[in-house]
């Protein structure tokens, strides 16, 4: 191997460009064949790992191993309990990981990998119903399957034909494809998904806004009929800058922000929080996601928000806010939200 390292020169850039867009536009093409070749065997896949009472036990070897430990994952983030085996770890005891109840989902390019033997003879013994994934439907590995899905004959997207790219990447789609089909049978929820994604930035984005507010011993409440100076020592008190305006029963009726004091400068403190407010102020539920949250902030140009829950009012005269939470922009900031 060549170890020297030249300065790559213009015409060289000009090949690392032209060498990316023929891989993409290869694995773009071998999708493209995925795609019109699948069949009636997809559905019977979903169908299997729907009848099964266990998990889906996904493996392969080499890279296909790396791309079953990536769709094992997606699966069981998505709803469907799912875990990787090594077939050379299962040679060696990791069989008993899988039993009766289970749905094997096995991946090769080749369907001839000597590694999935025992693997495959395994689920064979005790009627573990075996998924398989290969390019060739005459090989070992889909012969024995009782569901075999066909990767289409699409070259690999290196000149040479030796490198797994195209195929790697057919299998990686294939398996998101089952994914997503079985996520949306179940009515798998955005609320589902933050359950198994509590923490980083998709755990935030999935939030809830009862999950980030700052609760009803925080809020900052003033009557209707309350003198504008009690209102300015309540709104100096909380800290979030404004003043929520409650009528006798406690509902939300209007809201007092620092743009509203500045209107009113003039003989503030002979009116009161009534003549100041600003009715009908932006609100939100606490059911709803942060996001949405921070969405309506933005398009508003806003950055507190009240969350309130409906209560019917008397004699059919709608519904009346009653406020449950407060949330600033910056307690999505530091949710990592946005």
């Amino acid at each position: 191997m060549d170890v020297t390292r030249p300065i790559p020169t213009p015409a060289d850039r000009a090949n690392f460009l032209r060498i990316g867009q023929r891989v993409i536009r290869r694995e773009a093409r071998a999708l493209e064949l995925l795609e019109a070749g699948l069949d009636g065997a997809f559905a019977d896949a979903v169908e299997t790992i729907l009848a099964a009472t266990g998990r889906v036990i996904v493996s392969g070897m080499g890279k296909s191993g790396h791309v079953g430990r990536k769709i094992a994952a997606t699966l069981a983030s998505t709803g469907t309990p799912a875990h990787f085996v090594h077939p050379a770890e299962a040679s060696h005891g990791d069989l008993g990981m899988m039993a009766r109840g289970d749905v094997a989902l096995v991946l090769s390019n080749s369907g001839e990998t000597a590694e999935l033997k025992d693997l495959i003879s395994y689920t064979r013994r005790y009627a573990i119903p075996l998924i398989g994934v290969a390019s060739n439907r005459h090989s070992t590995l889909l012969r024995q399957a009782d569901v075999a899905l066909v990767l289409p004959r699409a070259p690999e997207a290196c000149e040479r034909g030796i490198v797994p790219t195209s195929s790697t990447t057919m299998t990686l789609a294939l398996g998101d494809a089952l994914a997503i089909a079985l996520m949306e049978h179940r009515r798998f929820t955005p609320e589902h998904f933050r359950l198994f994604h509590p923490g980083g930035n998709l755990g935030a984005r999935l939030a809830k806004v009862r999950d980030l507010m700052h609760g009803t011993d925080k809020l900052p409440l003033a009557h209707v009929g309350a003198p504008m100076g009690d209102v300015l020592l309540k709104m100096t008190e909380k800290g979030f800058g404004v003043a929520g305006i409650v009528d006798d029963d406690g509902h939300l009726v209007g809201i007092i922000t620092d743009g509203d004091l500045r209107r009113n400068m003039k003989g503030l403190l002979d009116h009161v929080a009534g003549e100041v407010m600003t009715p009908n102020p932006r609100t939100i539920s606490p059911d709803e996601l942060a996001e949405s949250a921070l969405n309506l902030m933005n398009s508003c140009k806003i950055t507190t928000l009240f969350a309130v829950e409906r209560e019917e009012g008397e004699s059919g005269n709608g519904s009346a806010l009653r406020p449950v939470g407060i949330l600033h922009v910056h307690d999505l900031l530091r949710a990592g939200v946005g």
